[in-house]
């Protein structure tokens, strides 16, 4: 575990948390939101304490305290805060995930018993539909856009500034409201078709442990910027890109679009950044584009060789212009939620920008391991968090084994399925499901989920994400999947055959071919190398192509399961 270098102030739940940011960060601007018409509206966090206190004391004065209140709708101020005024005093937050078809938005608002869902206008035609439905508890609707009540639904900047007055004529429930930070105060769905996801209850302590972990282990201030683009209503964006910040009294801004993210890095000179590992191969695809056409992709490389022991900060001034791309300014991308590429990890590294890897789950709130500035090895996704253990189960003679974890962060259980919580809360360890292993030094190899791994007559173990890694660095394969395929009648006896989404304009380009079934020729080949450097018992039979994505979760991780159906 690394030695703690800061020292953060502590805190015992989000309220005291926001109290303490308002009373330390108060004339500091918390939120810079662009406008339609490119103009920018300020909030610091004086606003923002204003803000939730008055949207708080109205949720509370309609009779929701205590009761479960839902939020949908893509990344805003708005949504922000209405999770801060639902955790500080009225009652128990769920983040729904904003791409939810209708029938499975329903099943989530029957099966958490929400009473209230904020929403943006979008979804005003379905929740309608759904809140007249007999099997649900919803009762109100709450528009984070409208500027005025209509027609039944509650605006909530007209909440917010009722609530307001409310305090001011003496009505202090909601200000004056003690928070249990070791009950459920988070509800969080995780990923799957609804009707088979768990439904993951946290405490207002497991968000606070990952904050404080996080604080000591990286020297984040209120000068910081925190772009946010990944769905909040995941919990590695709810803690890392969201309360993190609110807790350093730093600013957070909002990303335009996946297309837009590299301008935005550089118009609101981003210090910090922390997402999914596509994005980041998008980002050094972008940068690698920049460089060929402006003929300086040689130049770079020459660099390279010739400071091949250069630190960080060197590197950050020799590759000034890549740096400069991105606005100057970045202190950390930090990449979590799928598998980061070892290759491209390194080539961040290789030009001084900081790619650390963090690890985690819904379940553990979600910290359990990450690098940090001093101490990383490429591949791993660091050491333990302060506050958490963790140790191989039943390890093989690779000391390959289930990750298992104890500490404050892990959750509080699955709510209502007390099944589901044994089988992974065993003698005050969490199960993962990950497979890893960990070396001499402390540092965490995640190797793949254990559900994912294929296992061969042989007794041999294929773990799919590797290989994965491996075939997707083929030239024109844009992602793959591994799966093992029965040979014959014997439905134990199983070879390894792999899906593949190409790139249509790589294909004819490179390959000079068009058609499918040319294509597919032309993509074994490579696969037939890549062979060559497998174990026999590791060799890809044959292959599957398609044009289309493979089917992901919201954070870009295969849904292995659903994907297999369609083979």
């Amino acid at each position: 575990m690394d030695n703690i270098t800061f020292t953060p102030p502590a805190i015992s739940d989000l309220k005291d948390m926001l109290n303490k940011s308002n009373e330390q960060y108060g004339d500091k601007v918390a939120y810079q939101i662009k406008n339609k018409d490119g103009s920018f509206t300020y909030y610091t966090y004086k606003d923002v304490y204003s803000i939730v206190e008055g949207l708080g004391t109205s949720l509370v004065n309609m009779g929701l305290k205590g009761k479960k209140i839902a939020i949908i709708g893509g990344n805003c101020f708005e949504w922000e805060i209405a999770y801060l005024s639902i955790v500080c005093g009225t009652g128990i937050v769920v983040p729904i995930d904003k791409t939810l078809p209708e029938n499975e938005l329903k099943s989530v608002i029957e099966r958490s018993g929400v009473n209230a869902i904020f929403y943006t206008e979008k979804y005003r035609e379905v929740l309608t539909r759904i809140k007249f439905s007999s099997h649900n508890n919803l009762r109100h609707l709450i528009s984070m856009e409208l500027e005025q009540h209509c027609g039944g639904v509650y605006s909530q900047r007209e909440l917010a500034s009722y609530g307001r007055h409310l305090i001011d004529a003496g009505f202090t429930e909601y200000t004056d409201a003690k928070i249990n930070p070791y009950t459920m105060n988070i509800m969080l769905f995780t990923s799957g078709t609804t009707s088979r996801s768990k439904v993951v209850a946290l405490s207002q302590n497991n968000i606070c442990t990952n904050l404080l972990d996080i604080d000591k282990k990286l020297d984040i201030t209120s000068d910081d910027v925190f772009l946010s683009y990944l769905p909040l209503n995941h919990v590695f964006e709810c803690t890392v890109g969201f309360l993190f910040p609110i807790y350093k009294g730093a600013k957070i801004v909002f990303a335009e679009g996946t297309r837009k993210i590299v301008k935005n890095l550089h118009d609101y000179n981003v210090t910090f950044f922390a997402c999914v590992p596509a994005i980041y191969e998008m980002i050094f695809s972008h940068v690698s584009k920049a460089l060929a056409k402006a003929n300086k992709v040689d130049r770079i490389n020459q660099l390279k060789t010739l400071y091949p022991n250069a630190t960080m900060e060197e590197r950050k001034e020799l590759f000034k212009e890549i740096h400069d791309m991105l606005g100057g300014n970045i202190r950390y991308f930090i990449s979590g939620a799928a598998p980061l590429d070892p290759t491209i990890e390194g080539r961040f590294r290789a030009l001084g920008l900081n790619i650390l890897q963090f690890y985690g789950l819904t379940e553990t709130a979600p910290i359990v391991s990450m690098s940090t500035s001093r101490h990383h090895k490429l591949g791993s996704v660091g050491r333990s968090a302060p506050s958490v253990e963790a140790r191989i189960a039943n390890p093989d003679e690779n000391g390959v084994g289930e990750l298992v974890v104890r500490g404050p962060n892990v959750m509080l259980g699955y709510y209502d399925n007390e099944e589901a919580t044994a089988e992974v809360l065993q003698n005050g360890w969490f199960h993962t499901g990950d497979l890893a292993r960990i070396d001499e030094d402390g540092y965490i190899y995640i190797c793949g989920r254990q559900k994912s791994v294929i296992v061969l007559k042989n007794g041999k173990n294929i773990f799919p994400e590797e290989m994965e890694n491996i075939v997707n660095k083929i030239e024109g394969v844009q992602e793959s999947l591994i799966y093992g395929k029965p040979h014959g009648a014997d439905k134990d006896d199983l070879r390894i055959y792999a899906k593949i989404v190409y790139d249509q304009d790589t294909m004819e380009r490179v390959y000079r071919v068009s058609d499918e079934h040319d294509i597919k020729k032309a993509l074994f080949q490579e696969v037939k190398a890549v062979n060559r450097t497998f174990p026999a018992y590791k060799a890809i039979r044959g292959i599957v192509v398609s044009k289309e994505p493979l089917i992901k979760t919201a954070t870009n991780k295969i849904k292995r399961q659903e994907e297999m159906k369609t083979l």
